[in-house]
């Protein structure tokens, strides 16, 4: 795992329930946005926390769920 880099996160879709790979910004400590899955293509709530060394917490819901 590379500190505050692009680091690639599994997951699974909340609508789907299929395992997905996301892509996470370390360098950014705290993140959310929309992202489609990428096997039922719906919209998911991505939550990013990055911690002190960089490494991510993910949390991802369906886009209504905020």
């Amino acid at each position: 795992m590379t500190a505050f880099g692009m680091e690639p996160v599994n997951s699974m879709c909340p609508y789907c329930g299929e395992p997905i790979e996301l892509l996470v910004d370390c360098s950014v400590r705290k993140q959310n946005y929309i992202e489609d899955c990428q096997v039922c293509c719906k919209p998911i709530t991505v939550r990013v926390i990055v911690d002190e060394e960089g490494f991510p917490s993910v949390q991802v819901s369906q886009e209504d769920e905020v």
